[in-house]
């Protein structure tokens, strides 16, 4: 990865943490049981980390904001059961990523008066961003691990747009292919806006919410 594909990758955590702060927390929605918690490859086993920890490969980069955003999103995030700094750094980044996607859709559907997100579409969401961001984070960190081998099972027409959830539709199509020059996938208009009653106001107009 290039010194420029890095501050494009910094660019776009940077723009999660700015929504999440402005739009999501203050109208945070968490839905949906937990499901078990997955072991990270770390844990899996008597022998030694086999992968890059938390503790050393991600503590100290752009990619900890994921991390610190998921340890506030309740039972959206299903951390290792030791969920510590021997964790995988790659493991940690696919459950963060999982749980703010699921955190996101949750309370746009919401706070846009629609029904809560069905199982298909509130995994679908949860594999994409996972599956997105850690093939970046191993892209960027030359990691390797059980989570990179997950596929995006989800039939693409399941996911969300931004024409029907503004932040969660860009969020996914950021992280599809985030350093394509040919793509453009920033829902500009969502640049001024301050809050959530703003982005449903422009849904409305649009009519494609209530």
């Amino acid at each position: 990865m290039t010194p420029a594909d890095e501050v494009t990758v910094h660019q776009l955590l940077g723009r999660i943490a700015y929504f999440h702060t402005l739009f999501i927390e203050p109208a945070l929605a968490l839905a949906g049981a937990p499901d078990p918690n997955k072991t990270c490859c770390n844990h899996q086993g008597p022998a030694e980390p086999r992968q890059p920890e938390v503790g050393t490969t991600l503590a100290n980069t752009a990619w900890a904001v994921l991390d610190e955003i998921a340890t506030t999103l309740g039972e959206s995030l299903r951390p290792c059961p030791h969920f510590d700094h021997r964790c995988c750094a790659t493991c940690r980044i696919a459950t963060s990523g999982a749980a703010i996607a699921q955190a996101w859709t949750a309370t746009e559907l919401r706070f846009y008066d629609r029904p809560p997100a069905a199982a298909p579409l509130r995994e679908a969401c949860r594999t994409a961003a996972a599956t997105r961001l850690t093939r970046v984070f191993a892209q960027q960190y030359g990691t390797n691990c059980s989570a990179l081998t997950q596929a995006e099972t989800a039939d693409i027409g399941t996911l969300p747009d931004s024409d029907q959830l503004p932040l969660t539709g860009e969020l996914l199509a950021l992280w599809q292919d985030p350093l394509a020059a040919t793509r453009s996938p920033v829902v500009s208009w969502l640049n001024h806006c301050t809050d959530l009653n703003d982005i449903h106001r422009v849904l409305q107009q649009r009519g494609t919410t209530k």
